[in-house]
């Protein structure tokens, strides 16, 4: 099946017996269960914690998120929902926020958060670093825009966490693919450099399109990227980067290419060689 189910309403429907409910599915609330074959995913936390809500709760933070369509949630955060049910229960928060008409949306029959609101919840409610990262993959999965998340903020003036959220909404950038190039942007950014372009297309002297950089400053050419496990262990990955790599040097680029390996300390050292050369 791969979504929660009521237990209750399979069994007066006909669709499962008792017997094959306790065989072959897993409670994950009272009287909700998931087939034991399927993957438990942020958006399955969602849709359980909404049915546990007997359909009433709003999907929100990162569960919203989720549905939304954004990636690098972690499957073990435990469902957040905006409902008067807020008994304790393991794998969900509940949140007792007030909430306008327009800051609703229907994702797949189910009330969910629009992503301006999903985003201002997110802000408010997570340390600076992790909501960037999570408001960048919504995002870049969403068409957010954050003056709408701005306006948000103005209308809850006053509330708990706002001051976090406006210090996040003025670091999101969507162009991010990942929690890592969000590290390394902030990491730039509280070192001192000017905030980095996102995404840079560099096409050769015939216009075509020799790489997408993650992230740099054009107007000297200073580009640096993160680089996965990937990059290493897939060999045509890897050889591809290196005619790449050597396109772009062609072309006057210094890239800094950073991994998990490196430190802090190392990153902006290298960066800051690097502007150092431009300035010889």
């Amino acid at each position: 099946m791969g979504q929660p189910i009521v237990g209750s309403e399979a069994i007066a429907s006909g669709a499962l017996t008792r017997h094959a409910l306790r065989r072959d599915f897993i409670a994950l609330h009272r009287d909700v269960y998931l087939d034991k074959d399927s993957r438990v995913t942020p958006a399955v936390r969602a849709r359980g914690a909404w049915l546990r809500s007997r359909r009433r709760g709003i999907l929100a933070g990162f569960s919203a998120s989720a549905l939304h369509g954004a990636r690098w949630i972690d499957p073990c955060l435990p469902a957040a929902i905006i409902d008067t049910n807020r008994r304790r229960t393991s794998g969900v928060i509940a949140w007792a926020d007030s909430i306008e008409d327009d800051e609703i949306c229907v994702i797949d029959g189910m009330r969910v958060t629009t992503p301006a609101r999903t985003a201002l919840d997110i802000g408010c409610r997570c340390p600076v670093d992790s909501a960037v990262a999570a408001i960048d993959a919504l995002a870049r999965a969403t068409r957010l825009k954050m003056a709408d998340v701005g306006l948000l903020a103005d209308r809850y003036r006053g509330r708990h966490g706002i001051r976090n959220a406006r210090t996040v909404i003025d670091l999101v950038d969507p162009g991010a693919e990942s929690p890592r190039e969000t590290w390394l942007r902030l990491l730039l950014i509280r070192n001192g450099f000017p905030r980095p372009t996102t995404q840079i297309p560099v096409y050769d002297a015939y216009g075509a399109l020799v790489a997408e950089l993650d992230m740099g400053w054009e107007d000297i050419k200073v580009a640096a990227e993160y680089e996965g496990d990937h990059h290493r262990t897939d060999p045509d990955v890897f050889n591809k980067d290196i005619r790449r790599h050597e396109e772009l040097t062609e072309l006057g680029w210094i890239v800094v290419r950073i991994t998990k390996r490196d430190t802090a300390g190392g990153v902006i050292g290298r960066v800051a060689a690097a502007f150092a050369r431009r300035q010889l």
